[in-house]
């Protein structure tokens, strides 16, 4: 069970201290870990992360709306879909390290549960939930502000890299694919790396936990060349 400490270190990154903290130790708890230790059934995050999805699209629908009064609903709901995607919410829970003091249990740990999209969004979503609870919707909504609504520009380009560099090439008449370089590590813990060819010619290497991953951050490498090269 993560101690007071590390529970202090989570709230310095997350820039929210709770009240009680039990809410918090809750979000962090998989059900894996809550049924292996035969916590009673709403004993996980699951509850506060239905609670904090809804918290997430009210604060970035509202931040949208007032925020760009010339978007149409759908540029609206495109904006706001790339930035609480999985992918988004999993890699701003990353940049407060948050996957390390998640609970799992023995099994979804050893299966790279920690390493896991879905999961780590998942978690997210409940930590939002739970300082909704703690702190109230404004706490809530600074939070969102901070850790997802900022630099807004580079995270929607690294989010829709693979569609964004996809299009271009297609406006250009050429032909874009991806193609494995190395697999590496045991079956619970792969690492991939890819490589992104335009027109059968080298653009980029991209390395993620998944080919996905790894095809997106090849996509973000070439699409931040071409910005270079005033492309």
């Amino acid at each position: 069970m993560n101690n007071e400490s590390d529970l202090g270190r989570l709230e310095e990154g997350l820039g929210y201290s709770f009240k009680d903290r039990s809410l918090l130790k809750l979000a962090l708890t998989h059900s894996s870990y809550s049924n292996e230790l035969k916590l009673n059934k709403y004993g996980n995050y699951e509850r506060l992360e239905f609670l904090g999805d809804a918290v997430l699209e009210l604060t970035t629908s509202w931040f949208f709306y007032l925020e760009y009064p010339q978007k149409n609903e759908g540029e609206l709901t495109r904006m706001r879909s790339s930035m609480v995607c999985e992918m988004a919410l999993a890699y701003c829970a990353r940049l407060i390290d948050l996957p390390k003091y998640i609970l799992l249990g023995k099994g979804e740990e050893v299966t790279g549960g920690r390493n896991r999209d879905s999961i780590i969004s998942d978690v997210f979503e409940a930590v939002i939930g739970a300082i909704y609870l703690d702190g109230g919707f404004d706490e809530a909504n600074k939070f969102v502000k901070k850790h997802v609504l900022t630099d807004m520009e580079n995270k929607q380009l690294f989010y829709d890299a693979k569609t964004i560099l996809q299009e271009y090439v297609q406006k250009k008449g050429q032909t874009l694919k991806y193609e494995l370089v190395s697999e590496t590590g045991p079956d619970h813990d792969k690492s991939f790396e890819v490589a992104a060819y335009i027109n059968d010619e080298f653009r980029s290497k991209g390395k993620g936990k998944s080919k996905k991953q790894a095809e997106q951050q090849a996509a973000y490498a070439v699409l931040i060349e071409m910005k270079k090269d005033g492309k």
